[in-house]
Formats: C-alpha cells, structure tokens, sequence
C-alpha cells in the first residue's frame, strides 16, 4: 500500500498515531487468532506487529511464552500495561522492530501476523517470508490479511493492492514438502462504519504447519 501524502517514515507514521490518540484498539484478541490457535499447544509464540498488545496477552494467559514486536514504542508501553493488568507481564517479552529492516532472533512454535498491511511502505513479501523462516520444526504460520475495503468504503482513503490467498502461497516461496497447509479461507465479518452504516468486510487467513524436521541445521 501507499499514500504519497504519508509521512515518508513508516516509524513516524506510526508511533504518532499511537502517540496522538487514546486507545486505538479494543483490547479483545482477533477473532481468527482464538479460531486457529486455540487448540494448539503451547509453547513459544512471536506476534509481529502486536500493537497494544491483545493478541500477546491472549496467548501469554493460555500458557505460551511470547514475543511481542511492534514499530510503535508507544503501542509497546501499552502492551507491557496491558500484560501486567492481566497478570501474564511475565510471560512477554516486547521488542521494538521496523519489520522490513530488523527481525527478531531464534525461532517460534507459533508465528502470527494479523494485518500486516500499511498506509506507509511495508516490504510485506520481505515480512512475511521472515515470518516463516522464523517458525520452529513442527510448528506454526498464521497470518491474516484484509481481502479489501469493507463493504461500505465508497471512497477509499489511498491506494492498496489486496493479496489474493493463491499470491500469498506465491510469495512466501515455501520449500516443497516441508510445510502443510491446514486452513486457506476468506471469511467474512460484520464491519459497521464510523457513522454507524452496516456492512462486511472479508478477511484471507492461512495456516500452515513447518513439518517436523524440516528445518535441518538451520
């Protein structure tokens, strides 16, 4: 996505949208993330691009260790707030990352990544392939991207490109046998607008499973 009337910083961009308003988030988990992850077992987890920190905190009260990653020192101030309201304060550990340019180190059994998709320059491809190269033997990729603008969105606020679900496979360029896919879907959900108008808005969400062994010596 781009906006050439954005900030050329994708960190300015969105540590003041963090910075200059309250609470930008609900404080819930993603729906999707509580469908897909919550049979799994838990273990170490990396929630790229964590924001205020609900989907860590979700994982962290389950019983996984996590890392939190945002862009945002703003948002992490607020997630670390948000765990240690919980009780979980010490089962997350949030680091500071322009996704694109710096990753975190070592490697997950659960990787996820909602909404991975920006007003300003994003290298999504770049992001998302370090995601996978991030998920541990036998463990877990989920992501979760908008399909396009909610239903009720005439005018949209800059140009975006939508991923399909088959462009995603594509440019993650996953090794032939080494992973699964367990669920490719676009899923449709209620999205009321600002003043209140009822529509949807579709959502594509993959999970995929590194098979065990997979990874070698790397």
């Amino acid at each position: 996505m781009s906006d050439t009337s954005a900030p050329a910083s994708a960190a300015g961009f969105w540590e003041a949208r963090y910075r200059d308003t309250g609470r930008v988030w609900s404080g819930r988990p993603n729906e999707l993330l509580v469908r897909e992850a919550g049979h799994l077992t838990p273990g170490t987890a990396l929630d790229l691009g964590c924001g205020e920190g609900a989907d860590a905190v979700w994982l962290a009260a389950r019983g996984w260790r996590v890392t939190g990653v945002d862009i945002s020192a703003t948002a992490l101030e607020r997630a670390a707030a948000h765990a240690a309201e919980a009780g979980v304060g010490d089962r997350v550990t949030w680091e500071r990352h322009e996704l694109g340019r710096s990753f975190p180190e070592g490697s997950f059994d659960l990787v996820s990544a909602h909404y991975l998709q920006s007003p300003v320059p994003l290298d999504q491809p770049v992001v998302l392939r370090a995601a996978a190269g991030a998920v541990a033997d036998g463990g877990t990729l989920l992501l979760v991207l908008h399909a396009g603008w909610p239903s009720w969105q005439t005018e949209p606020p800059f140009d975006a490109v939508f991923p399909t679900l088959e462009s995603v496979l594509a440019e993650l360029a996953l090794p032939a046998g080494e992973w699964t896919v367990e669920t490719k879907e676009t899923v449709r959900r209620a999205s009321a607008s600002p003043d209140g108008a009822e529509g949807f808005r579709e959502d594509h969400v993959w999970r995929l499973r590194r098979t065990r062994g997979s990874r070698g010596g790397r």
